[in-house]
Parts: C-alpha cells; structure tokens; sequence
C-alpha cells in the first residue's frame, strides 16, 4: 500500500490502537526523512499509579523507524521490525513525545550493507520526552533491511 506521507499520517491517527490509546501523530516528512509522535496522558489510558501505560509508550514508536527506511529505501527492499526493547526512566505524569529523523549517512549505509543481497540488522533510538524535556524512556527498534532477489539481478 503505497500512502502520501499526509495519508498515512490521517489514517494513523484514526486507527484504533492508537486512537483509543491517546496517541497522535502529529507529522511525518513528505520526505520521509522525520516523524513526531505524542501520546496525552489521560483518565483511560493510565496504568495502576496514574503515570502512562508501558505498552502505550511503546506503542507509539513502534512502527516509525520502519515506516520512515521502508520509503526511503524504496521497493527494492525489504524492511521489517525485527526486535523491540524499551527502558523506562522516569514515570511519565505529562504528555510525551517522540521524535525520530532517519538521516541521508543512516539510508546510505543500510543500502550498502545490503548491496550483496544479505540480511542486515541495524538498531535505531528514539527518547520519548515531556515538553519540558523530561526523558521517560529509551526506545530501541530493530530493523531487518535486505535488497530483494529481483533487485540484485537474482
């Protein structure tokens, strides 16, 4: 499925899990390059002690790093999440967000990596933070990245 960069962003946002979760894409680069992501803090998406749900910080970053390689790599390739950690710092009593910025040397590197048409595993980091900049937790994404068969001529 191929989404404009405002499309997939519209549809995020209405997308249920994350609807009902509180969390917002506020914006992904037409270019792909970047993405921002918040998560308010509300009555029905607060854990026991009243600070954000674990999973609903995880889940805001999930698919992001994915996302932003898979268009900049393009349809020669593969990408996919491969693993997920996250570190919680601080309980989160405010809104948070997320930022993430796949950069020009990140996309080259990955491409010749995968020039020879083997698996390549690459972790990326995203901070989530309050406005205030706050760090609550440390999240790390996996990427698998491989150019495919057709693409390498195979």
């Amino acid at each position: 499925m191929k989404l404009s960069a405002r499309s997939l962003r519209r549809a995020m946002n209405l997308w249920p899990p994350y609807l009902f979760a509180g969390v917002r894409v506020l914006a992904i680069a037409d270019d792909w390059r970047s993405a921002r992501v918040a998560l308010r803090l509300r009555r029905w998406n607060r854990n026991y002690v009243g600070t954000h749900f674990g999973g609903s910080l995880f889940a805001m970053t999930d698919p992001f790093w994915m996302l932003l390689a898979l268009h900049r790599l393009g349809t020669d390739y593969l990408v996919w999440d491969k693993a997920g950690a996250i570190d919680f710092v601080a309980p989160g009593r405010a809104d948070v967000y997320a930022e993430f910025t796949l950069d020009d040397a990140a996309v080259d590197a990955l491409r010749a990596a995968a020039a020879d048409g083997e698996r390549v595993l690459r972790w990326f980091e995203t901070e989530v933070k309050t406005a205030d900049g706050e760090l609550v937790a440390r999240v790390r994404k996996q990427l698998y990245v491989r150019l495919k068969p057709r693409a390498r001529g195979a």
